[in-house]
């Protein structure tokens, strides 16, 4: 006979530990991709130890209870968000910004809010006006900030992003 409240303890049991296990996974990924070697590797040896003790316990038990594996599946899902949400928080990241647009002011209002800004003059296959390319880096807490400004400034401009590896040098404001 099942005893309820031990298959509930378990449950609970696992689906916390998971969550614990998964968030480091996905944490250690993320930095392993910025080049945080051996911080990963101290992570990667803590999620794996976590991971196996929950392991032997949920494939250990004489409970036989499809909530076991639904608690295993839920805590890696609730994991990798929770993963997700910490590395955003704790890691910074940059991005770089080219904007084409037709608006020669843009430049100088996003001086004006604090941007650090490179303008080029391009031309495009078939274009009649000048357009000019406006080049960016910022921190990602100011991401949505940009997107938004330029969205208001120009709806028709052509906006390329992408994350930044590597940043020597120039101007970012402190927020």
């Amino acid at each position: 006979m099942v005893n309820y409240m031990e298959l509930l303890l378990l449950c609970i049991k696992i689906f916390g530990v998971r969550i614990i296990d998964v968030s480091l996974g996905t944490f250690r990924t993320i930095i392993t991709v910025k080049g945080k070697a051996i911080y990963a590797s101290l992570i990667g040896f803590i999620e794996v130890f976590v991971w196996f003790i929950i392991v032997r316990e949920a494939l250990n038990t004489d409970t036989d209870s499809i909530w076991i594996a639904i608690s295993y599946s839920l805590g890696f899902a609730t994991g990798t968000y929770i993963g997700s949400i910490i590395s955003n928080k704790f890691i910074k990241t940059t991005f770089s910004f080219e904007i084409i647009t037709a608006k020669h002011d843009m430049s100088d209002k996003l001086r004006e809010k604090g941007f650090a800004v490179s303008v080029l003059d391009v031309k495009g296959k078939d274009d009649k006006t000048d357009k000019f390319m406006l080049l960016l880096e910022i921190d990602s807490n100011r991401l949505n900030e940009l997107k938004n400004t330029i969205r208001k400034m120009d709806k028709q401009a052509f906006i390329i992003v992408t994350e930044t590896k590597y940043v020597q040098n120039g101007y970012f404001k402190s927020v």
